[in-house]
């Protein structure tokens, strides 16, 4: 049976630390897209297992005194990345509205054209090269946050099993 005082407390600590992951995220694409960091960028990006278990272990410690089930731990990280990966789509949202101005889709087509011979070696026409271009150019600030977004959310809901099993801890 579902408590709901459980369920309120759950997420509530989910939000809270769901904003130092998007904050973590929002460091990441910043080094990455506008700092021209990308090694620190992928460091942090990677950093995220490790801060949503912290935060895991936080929870489990202050809230739950010490004792959390695998099923509470999953749904406490699978929050987490929810909740995240709402505030950062927005934080992407902004950044290919007003600051990228179409150079995320430059670089892309850029590569796009650079392996473009690879592609055609296995058989991919060049209209459909052509075509695939000039679809991502066409691809909208919204749309861009979208993607990225449900990529966030799956790869959450996969980590989230590693970090909950090792995350919990029953009653002896």
């Amino acid at each position: 049976m579902i408590n709901v005082a459980h369920l309120v407390q759950l997420k509530a600590f989910a939000r809270q630390d769901a904003l130092l992951l998007a904050l973590l995220w929002a460091a990441s694409f910043a080094c990455i897209m506008m700092l021209n960091a990308g090694l620190i960028g992928n460091i942090l990006a990677l950093a995220t297992p490790f801060l949503v278990g912290k935060r895991l272990a936080a929870f489990r410690t202050q809230a739950l005194y010490g004792v959390i089930s695998f099923r509470r731990a999953y749904a406490y990280s699978l929050y987490v990345f929810i909740y995240a990966s709402l505030v950062f789509a927005l934080v992407q949202y902004a950044y290919f509205q007003f600051l990228d101005n179409g150079a995320f889709a430059e670089l892309i087509t850029t590569t796009m054209k650079q392996v473009a011979p690879v592609y055609e070696q296995n058989g991919v026409s060049k209209e459909e090269i052509k075509s695939s271009i000039d679809l991502i150019t066409m691809i909208t600030p919204v749309q861009w946050a979208f993607m990225f977004m449900m990529q966030n959310l799956a790869i959450g809901a996969i980590i989230s099993l590693p970090i909950a099993l090792i995350g919990k801890r029953n009653r002896y």
